[in-house]
């Protein structure tokens, strides 16, 4: 296994300093650039001007400070900016969980704010993204790995390292509030004009972009970690002429099942091993997106959502392989590894339990019993600190759900389309998965996204995290008109206690900088 190794090694190497430091210190940028990942130039919101912004790697039990430098100048685009460290559960620093209004105001452009967390002993895929309105459509969005150097899943893969990190996502020629604006009027969500494997994509009529390229050797196993940065659409990947096994949902690893496909939904993540074991030449990688129908955009054409996978060895031309449909992967075929501690959360009944049903009655808009969500001009996160206890302390004061301290809860979404719900501060156990009958207590699958589709679905998890947490569709379009909730969790403990928030003296500073902007700023 000296390859294995030796690559290790090599990802370490890349780690911004010693491998044995407990605090990662890095540096990101937000910035306008002008880009072309699909050949149309356009101007954008990037992290360190580029897309996907930088990867961020760290090993298990680091902690990370995030100098976050905002220099957006472009007045057609937000200039403030606020991000999300998606899938960190932020204990005692929900602070630093990024969504403007829930748990920060945003970060005026011309300062620095410093995102300081500690990763707190998860592993596996994780990203970042803007948690502003809908301006992480604009490109501000990029993954970010938790390496564990004992990995107990270790044995089934050779290769893990920069090379096999893929992202898939989508790309817009309009720019975000134009979109939103467009919506707005018509209904119409904005639809993409591409679909992109690590950054690169085509559209209709558009130049022949080159594909992202992934070599592989014939022979070796290798753990592809695979980032939905979208904005809306899931995309469906798949590898010509080979299977994979999946081992990995959203920072939790499971047990390793075979398939030949997968939808990945918005903000989700998925890790699997993949082995080399074709004739050396050029496959198709594939991830069409679906979401959003061509008749709304002519420049889009799912198919067009291409990467290679080459052996070494091989010609560098196009792959002339063809797509055969094979088993989808299925998350009720997913189970925890023991490790993970599979149905620790029982199968007595929830101390909490709450149905959410989402409605259209004044379209765009979205509601979740009757409340469609506004941003509170005051995050949420200040107003617990400042002693909110009940839903009526909060302003609004139907925005907020109050959960109890160390609780069991249930919550339950009947399905009404492909919404993509991901759950702040935590992960959830899907106990009852969508069109299911029989709920799993033994052993469901973990994550923090969860597609509603079709029928109810209901997940678990355990209130022992106080602060201020998002439950939205990631649908970033949806989002934008109203469906999310905000949970309070355990008011009193967020102020008192060895679970007290802890509170940087610039996070205090974010709200009165941003108030005192004029509106084009903001």
């Amino acid at each position: 296994m000296l390859a294995t190794s030796s690559l290790r090694l090599a990802a370490l190497a890349l780690l911004p300093s010693s491998v044995f430091a407990a605090q990662r210190v890095f540096d990101l940028s937000i910035v306008n650039a002008k880009l072309a990942p699909d050949g149309f130039m356009r101007d954008t919101v990037v992290p360190n001007g580029t897309f996907p912004g930088p990867t961020f790697a760290v090993n298990k039990g680091d902690s990370v400070v995030i100098h976050t430098h905002n220099k957006l100048t472009d007045p057609d685009m937000r200039r403030s900016t606020s991000i999300h460290w998606h899938g960190f559960f932020q204990a005692r620093t929900s602070g630093m969980d990024g969504p403007a209004f829930v748990n920060q105001c945003p970060i005026a452009p011309g300062t620095t704010f410093d995102y300081v967390f500690d990763t707190a002993g998860q592993t596996g895929n994780y990203w970042y993204h803007s948690h502003l309105s809908t301006q992480y459509c604009d490109g501000l969005r990029g993954a970010f790995v938790v390496y564990d150097p004992n990995d107990p899943l270790a044995h089934l893969y050779d290769v893990d390292d920069a090379s096999t990190i893929i992202t898939l996502g989508e790309w817009y020629h309009v720019l975000a509030p134009a979109g939103t604006n467009s919506f707005l009027s018509t209904g119409i969500v904005p639809v993409q004009d591409s679909g992109l494997i690590n950054g690169k994509g085509r559209y209709v009529g558009g130049p022949l972009v080159d594909y992202s390229v992934i070599t592989v050797k014939k022979g070796l196993r290798y753990r592809f970690r695979i980032f939905s940065i979208s904005c809306r659409p899931f995309m469906t990947l798949s590898f010509d002429n080979h299977t994979f096994d999946v081992i990995e949902l959203d920072g939790v690893e499971h047990d390793p099942v075979a398939f030949q496909n997968a939808d990945v939904y918005a903000a989700q993540r998925i890790s699997i091993v993949l082995t080399a074991n074709q004739t050396v030449g050029n496959y198709w990688i594939r991830a069409p997106p679906t979401g959003g129908s061509p008749a709304n955009n002519p420049n889009f054409d799912p198919t067009l959502t291409l990467a290679i996978l080459r052996y070494e060895g091989a010609p560098a031309v196009e792959p002339t392989t063809v797509n055969v449909p094979g088993l989808k992967m299925d998350d009720a075929l997913m189970h925890p590894i023991a490790s993970e501690g599979p149905g620790n959360l029982g199968s007595g009944p929830p101390d909490f339990a709450m149905t959410l049903n989402i409605a259209q009655p004044n379209p765009p808009l979205f509601d979740i019993n009757g409340i469609s969500y506004v941003s509170p001009s005051l995050p949420v996160l200040l107003q617990l600190l400042s002693g909110a206890a009940k839903p009526t302390d909060f302003m609004p004061s139907d925005q907020v759900i109050v959960l109890p301290t160390n609780a069991i809860v249930d919550i339950s979404i009947p399905g009404t389309g492909a919404h993509p719900f991901h759950l702040h501060g935590h992960n959830f156990d899907v106990i009852l998965e969508t069109n299911a009958t029989v709920p799993n207590f033994v052993n469901p699958p973990r994550r923090d996204v969860v597609p509603i589709n079709g029928g109810n679905t209901t997940f678990r998890f355990f209130t022992g995290n106080p602060g201020a947490w998002f439950l939205h569709c990631h649908i970033d379009w949806h989002l934008e008109v109203g469906l999310a909730v905000v949970f309070g969790e355990s008011p009193a403990l967020n102020i008192n206690g060895p679970q007290s928030q802890i509170q940087q003296p610039d996070w205090k500073a974010l709200c009165p900088t941003y108030d005192a902007l004029a509106p084009e700023f903001q």
